[in-house]
């Protein structure tokens, strides 16, 4: 049973300490005894972290922001104890982070890290394995091979189905529409990854007027452009509009969306893929969260249809609850990834189990697997459902606590995702800011088909009903103090 050590008094790290040499640093370093006690100290410190989180206010006050300066020093020249240098990280920076691992925090669409995965990750670190090849890191290797394979399952992906584990559905989107690319320039006679863009066929890329910034931002690094997408209007809930596919010809790529950023929406799948495919396109599905409806009977209608598709970005740092980064690229064909994105070299030692380094962009990367793995084993299906519709519940929540207390739901809330309006763009603003100024919770703000409204995206595992009436109840006094101050004819502009 691991003993923390009490930590060693740290008054001193801000008056300054007689500099250490660097051969004593190193040798120190070395000792098992020194290192044991720096492990400790911050293990210490991350439990004492975690176990706070739920108590702490969500938002960081204002002087811990300023505090920040501290960091602003030259670089020493000399080294310094790695206790101070730890003490220093707790001290200053824990007081200046955003409560995101914690159960109030719904700004963005952010999962809370199981203390499973949190764990994993730590003796992951331990480890410190570049999962670039087989042969050289086993363990690590395996455990991607392995949650693949699970999470091909859960998103009933055909076993053909290749992956990589990235930092996140950004990079994802870029595997994927990279697969895209190469698949799309070969059906015409063009090798991407040998010749270039420079003289290859046009490859026409349909996305929804309300795609997600990072699937144009892919599409501008893998030279495809930003501006030169065929944009399809969507509907009143962000969803692409199946009667208003444009007509297209030779090489093409359509984008779909599982679960708008907004509204939580899913594009019409079982319309659009198919008219992609008898047109001889490649459907791509940006489904960060969305995709993650898969895992619930009971939400599995939203993503009906999308596993049809040839290709699909993901997070596991928002609903499966891992620790930053980590976003998955899946293509069907699997060998399609791996040649868009494999790289030969005489040094690297290559063999016929699957090679990590073949599937995505980098070389150098750490075993992001390891977490995924151990947040899939320790929820198994039922947990993993249970979570997923468990947030959903409390958005649902949310939206009748804030329907009631007689403010406009902007979405209909199919997923994790609540819009709410508090009367005119300057009076929501308002209320955005004092619920973030208020620390209860943070929410974000957003701008959705010309209206300001206010973002709540619930998708971390410890968020309880409590939680939500907690929130709720900051939400409806702060809502209420600043209508009563704005008057009658501000509160009601902007409202529909």
């Amino acid at each position: 049973m691991l003993r923390v050590r009490r930590r060693r008094d740290t008054k001193h790290v801000t008056e300054g300490r007689i500099p250490m040499k660097a051969k004593d640093i190193l040798s120190r370093q070395r000792d098992p005894g020194e290192t044991r006690g720096l492990y400790e100290d911050a293990a210490q410190r991350g439990i004492s972290y975690r176990e706070a989180i739920d108590k702490r206010r969500v938002g960081p006050l204002k002087e811990g922001i300023e505090g920040l300066t501290r960091f602003d020093e030259p670089l020493p020249s000399s080294s310094t104890d790695p206790m101070e240098v730890i003490a220093m990280l707790d001290s200053v920076g824990s007081p200046a982070t955003m409560g995101m691992a914690g159960p109030r925090f719904f700004g963005f669409v952010i999962g809370g890290s199981l203390p499973v995965t949190v764990a994993a990750n730590w003796l992951a670190t331990a480890w410190d394995q570049n999962t670039g090849l087989a042969l050289a890191t086993p363990a690590t290797s395996k455990l991607e091979e392995v949650s693949l394979r699970w999470l091909n399952g859960i998103f009933g992906f055909p076993e053909t189905t290749g992956g990589a584990f990235v930092t996140g559905a950004a990079v994802a989107n870029m595997c994927c529409l990279a697969a895209a690319r190469h698949a799309t320039l070969r059906s015409a006679g063009w090798d991407v990854e040998q010749d270039g863009l420079f003289g290859a066929p046009e490859v026409t890329v349909v996305v929804g007027e309300e795609v997600h910034p990072t699937v144009l931002k892919a599409l501008g690094i893998l030279g495809m452009g930003r501006n030169r997408t065929v944009q399809v209007p969507v509907d009143d809930k962000g969803r692409m509009r199946a009667d208003a596919l444009p007509s297209i010809d030779g090489p093409a790529i359509v984008c779909l969306q599982a679960g708008n950023l907004n509204t939580g929406a899913f594009d019409p799948a079982g319309r659009i893929i198919p008219w992609a495919h008898e047109r001889g396109a490649w459907v791509h599905v940006d489904g960060a969260f969305g995709l993650w409806a898969a895992a619930s009977e009971r939400l599995a209608r939203l993503s009906a249809g999308f596993a049809d598709a040839d290709s699909w970005a993901t997070d596991a740092h928002k609903w499966l609850n891992v620790p930053y980064d980590s976003g998955i690229s899946f293509v069907r064909d699997g060998d399609t990834l791996r040649r868009s994105m494999s790289l030969t070299a005489a040094y690297l030692p290559m063999t016929d189990l699957r090679e990590p380094s073949q599937y995505t962009p980098e070389l150098s990367r750490r075993a992001r697997g390891v977490e995924i793995w151990a947040a899939l084993k320790t929820l198994g299906t039922d947990g993993l459902r249970t979570m997923i519709e468990r947030s959903c519940d409390n958005a649902a929540r949310f939206a009748k606590g804030l329907a009631d207390a007689g403010f406009t739901i902007l979405n209909d809330v199919v997923l994790n995702q609540v819009l709410v309006s508090f009367g005119s763009e300057e009076v929501t603003k308002e209320v955005i800011r004092r619920i973030q100024e208020d620390g209860t919770c943070w929410c974000g703000g957003t701008l959705w088909q010309g209206k300001t409204a206010m973002r709540i995206s619930v998708s971390g595992w410890s968020t309880t009903p409590d939680d939500v009436d907690r929130s709720l109840e900051a939400m409806i006094r702060i809502a209420g103090e600043v209508r009563a101050e704005s008057g009658p004819e501000k509160d009601r502009q902007g409202t529909s």
